[in-house]
């Protein structure tokens, strides 16, 4: 739920900025990049922080290295969130985590049928996090289909 409330909530306070001086940020296309940023960098982050060890469980066992898989795609989601932020890179970026998106989703699966937690808790039941993801994709292709 998190990722969502940063999406929300950068989306959000972006837009507020923009009529209040910042004109980077005056539209909602600057403001859904910034939201999207903000979610990157949070969940890229933990991918090397006290939740690695439940994302390295969340790959899929047939993949190898799950270790590896989990520092590249944590690399590729805050690199993407950083060129979100510039008009310049924010579609080329927005496409490309629109299909790492894609590509991680299978461990979300993987990982609701085994049963694993998350932070101690069981990971989000897999229609939620569908649901979830169908929301995240969508603000990516907003951006990549954006002005």
């Amino acid at each position: 739920m998190a990722p969502l409330i940063a999406l929300l909530a950068g989306t959000a306070l972006a837009r507020i900025a923009g009529p209040l001086g910042v004109d980077a940020l005056d539209g909602w296309h600057p403001a859904l990049r910034v939201g999207l940023s903000l979610m990157f960098v949070l969940t890229g982050a933990a991918h090397f922080t006290s939740r690695r060890a439940d994302l390295v469980a969340m790959v899929p066992p047939a993949l190898p290295r799950p270790d590896l898989l989990v520092t590249l795609t944590g690399v590729l989601e805050l690199a993407g969130a950083v060129a979100l932020l510039p008009p310049a890179t924010a579609r080329w970026a927005a496409a490309g985590l629109a299909l790492l998106m894609l590509a991680m989703f299978p461990a979300n699966v993987s990982a609701t049928r085994r049963r694993l937690t998350l932070a101690g808790r069981p990971v989000t039941p897999l229609a939620a996090r569908t649901a979830l993801q169908v929301v995240f994709v969508a603000a990516a292709l907003a951006v990549v289909l954006g002005n």
